[in-house]
């Protein structure tokens, strides 16, 4: 219904930026004034900036792969043209119409809109397409990040664990087997203990996933002490998408049973508000998403209730794919909170914007006597971009000192 109310305001950006590249193409010569290089211009530029709906229409491959992957392109794209193009406008009308009228900085006859507009025009071009490669190479570039804590409780297990926290796989699209190979060599290169998958392993589609096999391979040569643990996130399910909003089917279609197939295959086990007791030494609890079980699931227990019947003098961990509760797990008695979710904000201004909205959007913070750690994911949401923020692989090297 959103993206229904919304389409006339994309359609009219739309057409008002076509207008814009017209205009600025007609500034550098005359000649791309002419009807044989605006139509043609006009008709791949529509298909571009229709390549959203083209995806959602149409099902058969490989017409669907190639025009949801132009979509999940130009929407990174469009955010930059969106937001340089307008506060350009908005600053050139500024210039022209209060400061040039009112300040004796310029005459009139030695002003040229039409120079001004020509070296504005191709700076903000230049911008937008620096920008936009910059987001697609940096989302390929998984880092690592790396946290010591101090737990102030005894672990049978040993005085360190170090704990691999990755999220927000989204396989899909965007991100296939090649992603999940530097994924794997990272994790294996910490010798982790434990491995933690902190939710939104899928994209919404698993038909969107090109070679599922090939992928469930690829994560079954992690390799950890105690094995692989996963809960699910808020995109674990299969719905189609339209430019971020959802269209969703039955609740039958949306819990789609391949995906803990894949899991199982995977080596990964799944827990749904479920906890184990690892080699009698610590406790892993992972938590029902808070949007998944709110419209597929029975309500996901509260922190009191996944704690209660545990003993506190053992270390608790806990996998919830948003960083929410923080104040009730803490004093649940849980020692460190695993989440993702948030993507850092993803995209620059979302880098800014998730901040307002999370306790802890991204990175590490201690809430009483708990950790909560928050990574910016492995994958891409939406667009295949990252400015501002980071793919990565958390480490977390976890000393434990009974006080």
């Amino acid at each position: 219904m959103v993206a229904v109310l919304l389409s006339p305001l994309y359609l009219l950006f739309i057409l008002y930026l076509l207008r814009w590249i017209f205009r600025w193409f007609s500034a550098v010569s005359f000649v791309f004034s002419k009807k044989w290089f605006q139509i043609p211009f006009a008709f791949f530029y529509l298909i571009l900036a229709g390549s959203l709906l083209l995806g959602f229409f149409i099902r058969q491959d490989p017409w669907h792969w190639i025009f949801k992957n132009i979509g999940n392109y130009w929407l990174g794209v469009l955010l930059y043209i969106a937001l340089i193009v307008l506060i350009s406008d908005i600053l050139r009308l500024i210039f022209k119409y209060i400061i040039l009228r009112r300040t004796n900085w310029i005459k009139a006859e030695r002003y040229s809109a039409r120079k001004v507009f020509l070296v504005s025009g191709g700076m903000i071009i230049c911008l937008v397409m620096g920008i936009s490669i910059y987001g697609v190479l940096h989302a390929s570039d998984i880092k690592k990040t790396v946290y010591d804590i101090t737990v102030e409780k005894e672990c049978a297990a040993g005085n360190e664990l170090t704990v691999a926290l990755v999220a927000d796989l989204h396989l899909g699209y965007n991100i296939t087997n090649n992603h999940m190979e530097r994924m794997v060599q990272i994790i294996n290169e910490m010798e982790p203990d434990l491995v933690c998958i902190a939710g939104d392993i899928f994209d919404n589609e698993y038909d969107a996933i090109k070679d599922p096999e090939e992928i469930i391979m690829t994560l079954r040569k992690i390799q950890s002490r105690y094995g692989v643990y996963a809960c699910y996130g808020n995109h674990d399910v299969n719905e189609k998408i339209l430019a971020g909003f959802t269209f969703s089917g039955t609740d039958e279609n949306l819990d789609d049973k391949r995906m803990r197939d894949f899991l199982e295959r995977s080596n990964i086990t799944l827990l749904s508000d479920e906890t184990v007791l690892i080699d009698d030494a610590f406790y892993l609890c992972g938590r029902k998403d808070y949007s998944r079980s709110g419209r597929l699931e029975d309500p996901r227990l509260t922190p009191q209730q996944l704690t209660a019947s545990l003993d506190q003098e053992k270390p608790i961990f806990i996998i919830d794919h948003q960083p929410r509760e923080l104040e009730e797990l803490a004093e649940a008695g849980v020692d460190v909170d695993l989440s993702g979710h948030t993507h850092n904000g993803q995209m620059f201004p979302g880098t800014v914007v998730t901040k307002l909205f999370w306790e802890n959007s991204w990175g590490i913070m201690k809430k009483n006597q708990m950790y909560s750690v928050v990574t910016s994911g492995v994958g891409v949401w939406g667009p295949d971009m990252r400015v501002g923020s980071d793919s990565e692989v958390v480490e977390i090297r976890i000393h434990f000192d009974e006080k």
